[in-house]
């Protein structure tokens, strides 16, 4: 018998990003509230290279990551800029 043993992804960075010690509300709002409270804080964390291509490579479709709206992520991608 042949089992897969999967690793998880080393998120150990998100412990040091300045989103863990804010909280989720600012990077998660809801449909049409601001952002920019958000992107403001990202621009000040230091892993945030990190933290956005950790979005991009795993798709994630909701919230501002590396201070890049879900708008924004969806773009780069389209354009194939990292």
């Amino acid at each position: 018998m042949h089992t897969d043993t999967l690793t998880p992804p080393d998120l150990s960075w998100q412990e040091e990003a300045l989103c863990a010690q804010t909280g989720g509300d600012f990077f998660f709002p809801e449909p049409g509230s601001s952002v920019r409270e958000a992107k403001r804080i990202c621009g000040l964390c230091p892993i945030r290279a990190v933290c956005l291509e950790y979005a991009l490579t795993h798709d994630m479709r909701f919230g501002v990551w590396g201070g890049l709206s879900e708008k924004e992520r969806h773009e780069l991608r389209r354009t194939g800029r990292r």
